[in-house]
């Protein structure tokens, strides 16, 4: 009768009760890693989603909204609100304020430099933006089963001082502490795989939606200095008919 109380005793939570600073440290770290990954979990995912959602209607809009004279209006129209538009707009801009002629740094290289160099800006800084959050979501993935790891180590000694103080080292004292102390372990565990789960699946969501941008980048550079080489061409052949 009595070693079954004691067995029921056993636990997370007797165990939580008898840690000490170090396991209740411990045992804080993983739960700040636990929320600051679910958190990240939820709102990337939300935010992939819409930002999906609403890519997908602009470049719908986009590539069947008419022919190119109307090209600015109809971006600047339009709500800049994912990557793809704002990657338009910045293309659009850069094509108008090289075709102005300043004479400035930032146009001298021409028309096709220029418009190189924003485009691939832009996309740099998409890619920055898309990686907000997955430092955290590794560190979590890495660190974790580490921390949980350390935390069942301290837990087994400090549970094997308290038997020895106690003077009772036989099987059945022995291995309710110690078996709790692996809880520490098991939530390291479970505290890492979603985290290098969501890592994964967020770094290849990363790396298709950065295709796609840079093959529309490719699509506005063509649009944007095909249309110039064509007028460039049209004003030669109306200066020479003349």
């Amino acid at each position: 009768m009595e070693q079954s109380v004691v067995v029921e005793g056993l636990g997370f939570a007797h165990f939580l009760a008898h840690s000490d600073i170090v396991g209740r440290i411990v045992l804080g770290m993983l739960l700040a890693l636990s929320l600051a990954s679910w958190y990240l979990i939820v709102t990337k995912w939300l935010a992939n989603y819409l930002a999906q959602r609403q890519a997908e209607g602009f470049l719908k809009r986009f590539w069947q909204g008419g022919s190119r004279s109307g090209l600015g209006q109809r971006i600047r129209a339009e709500k800049i609100d994912n990557a793809f538009a704002r990657l338009a707009l910045s293309a659009v801009d850069a094509a108008e304020e090289a075709a102005q002629g300043d004479d400035n740094l930032a146009t001298a290289g021409g028309l096709a430099e220029y418009l190189t160099r924003t485009l691939n800006n832009s996309i740099d800084q998409e890619a920055a933006a898309s990686e907000h959050g997955l430092t955290v979501l590794a560190s979590a993935g890495s660190a974790a089963p580490y921390i949980g790891l350390f935390g069942t180590v301290w837990g087994i000694y400090h549970a094997l001082v308290q038997i020895g103080l106690s003077g009772q080292g036989t099987l059945d004292k022995v291995a309710g502490p110690v078996g709790e102390a692996l809880i520490m372990t098991a939530l390291g565990l479970a505290v890492a795989i979603p985290a290098v789960l969501a890592y994964n699946a967020f770094s290849r969501r990363n790396r298709l939606w950065l295709a796609r941008l840079e093959g529309f980048a490719h699509d506005l550079y063509v649009l944007l200095t095909v249309k110039n080489e064509s007028a460039g061409t049209s004003t030669a052949n109306s200066q020479r008919g003349a």
